[in-house]
């Protein structure tokens, strides 16, 4: 059996030379000082990798029964999620493998940039490691499309309003990736061959590159205070490092199995307490959800255009991400050499704690502002019952038509529901019937204009409810107005 086995096993070696090329990569010399517990920061980069490997084979089962058009996108989803066996399972386990890929490409990088692993001759490692997270959020973005809910659909439409305000491509790449000139029948189905061929595609071809970099150039030894990169000499003193150094298997193969497994546990663990992200309410044109909010990772950008004047839009959307990618791109040309060690560059350790700062507290913004509405308080906050006790059938109409506009979203009733318009319980005392038509049916201030999305009918209807909104006893505006008149 044993001859059996190692003769089909000759087989094999004879054909793939196995021991002179992947062998070869998995004993590649390691710096010693690995072997103590900082090397366990050097797991993240290993990890992402495993995590773009499950979303590839969730992403495959979901794919063979999901369905790429505008359509049955969304009940494809809910069939999923409710019908297929441990469909929901599956689709969890997507998204939370791709959360967790987000997060430790980030953690990757900011371990490379405060131990100065970026430095020569390692330029060009971290240069395609930068293209490696742009193309995770890029696959962030189109997997958040492809969720096709009410969400999706209008941060789809804010993602390409920013593109279109490119100059000169503007509208040509927005009909690239929209099919036409609007979101329609082709544009899931673009987001689909994007997600799904097109990412995974250069995410594979950049990855490989990066590993040929990492194995060609070596892994960068843990930093030491005054240990200086010198172009002229790091090489040799490297070469002389590897001659003391230990092979990558099994040693610290072992180590990044250890932490993947673990995070695999967390992921399914996630997955099973979590389930699935969505799909929340459905993609209806005429639900205005003007300003969605987008995942996790995209809030803080959403929170800074949110927070900034209309005319600073432009300049952050087409020249901030610009200026920030090249920064990122490029550092290692302005500093690729000197100090590596973080206890002697208190700015990179500055710019880290920064940015950190800087992202927690526009993520806050991004949840809690009153200027970002609450996406479900159409569908999950009632209207409170003492304010149509009595009504009328028309008034009962109204206010069920501010539930189902996402009025709610953006503006509260007796306390409850969105903070980014003004609270709806005594509006009545504010504004005459006339004045609350117009707010409707043109918009003004922050509130969109629901004149091409309401009936003659509907709008009487909402605004005889809001004409009821207004405490006990209390005049209205009207009569305020005809009280005013009459004296």
């Amino acid at each position: 059996m044993k001859q059996a086995i190692g003769k089909l096993l000759w087989w094999f070696e004879e054909r793939l030379e196995l021991r002179t090329s992947l062998w070869t990569v998995m004993r590649h010399p390691i710096p010693r000082d690995l072997r103590t517990q900082v090397g366990w920061l050097y797991v993240f980069g290993s990890t992402a990798m495993t995590l773009l490997v499950l979303q590839i084979v969730t992403g495959i089962g979901l794919g063979m029964v999901y369905v790429p058009s505008a359509g049955e996108a969304y009940e494809s989803l809910e069939h999923i999620n409710y019908n297929v066996e441990l469909g929901w399972m599956l689709r969890a386990i997507h998204n939370w493998s791709a959360n967790g890929m987000v997060v430790l490409v980030v953690v990757h990088m900011t371990q490379v940039f405060l131990m100065g692993a970026y430095k020569y001759p390692r330029e060009l490692t971290w240069m395609i490691g930068v293209v490696l997270f742009l193309l995770t959020l890029g696959m962030a973005f189109t997997g958040q499309v492809l969720r096709w809910d009410a969400d999706s659909y209008w941060g789809l439409g804010v993602g390409v309003a920013m593109v279109g305000r490119i100059p000169y491509i503007g509208p040509e790449l927005v009909e690239l990736m929209l099919g036409g000139p609007s979101v329609g029948a082709d544009t899931l189905s673009r987001f689909f061959a994007l997600h799904v061929f097109v990412m995974p595609g250069l995410l594979f071809a950049s990855l490989t590159v990066h590993l040929y970099l990492v194995v060609r150039k070596g892994i960068s030894e843990p930093p030491k205070p005054d240990d200086l990169v010198d172009p002229e000499t790091y090489v040799e003193k490297y070469e002389e490092k590897l001659k003391t150094g230990d092979p990558f298997f099994p040693d610290v193969f072992l180590r990044d199995a250890a932490f993947i497994g673990l995070t695999l546990l967390v992921i399914v663990g996630m997955s099973a307490i979590l389930g699935p992200d969505g799909p929340g309410a459905p993609p209806d044109p005429t639900l205005l959800a003007v300003e969605p909010l987008p995942d996790w990772y995209f809030l803080p950008a959403f929170a800074v255009l949110a927070l900034s004047p209309p005319s600073l839009e432009t300049g952050i959307i087409l020249i901030a991400p610009v200026i920030i990618v090249a920064i990122m791109f490029l550092f290692p040309v302005f500093a690729g050499k000197g100090q590596r060690s973080p206890r002697r560059r208190p700015v990179a350790v500055l710019i880290v704690i920064g940015c950190f700062l800087s992202y927690c507290v526009l993520w806050q913004l991004g949840v809690q502002e009153p200027w970002s509405p609450h996406m479900t308080a159409w569908s999950g906050v009632p209207v409170p019952t003492h304010m149509i006790k009595g009504s009328s059938p028309k008034e009962l109409q109204g206010a069920a038509i501010l539930q189902e506009k996402t009025c709610r979203n953006c503006h509260a009733l007796d306390g409850q529901g969105g903070q980014r318009g003004p609270d709806l319980t005594v509006v009545a005392t504010r504004l005459t019937r006339d004045q609350l038509i117009r707010q409707v049916v043109q918009g003004g201030g922050n509130m969109p204009a629901y004149g091409k999305e309401l009936n003659r009918f509907e709008v009487e209807a909402l605004v005889s409810f809001l004409e009821t909104c207004k405490p006990e006893g209390y005049a209205s505006a009207e009569a305020s107005v005809v009280t005013d008149r009459a004296d």
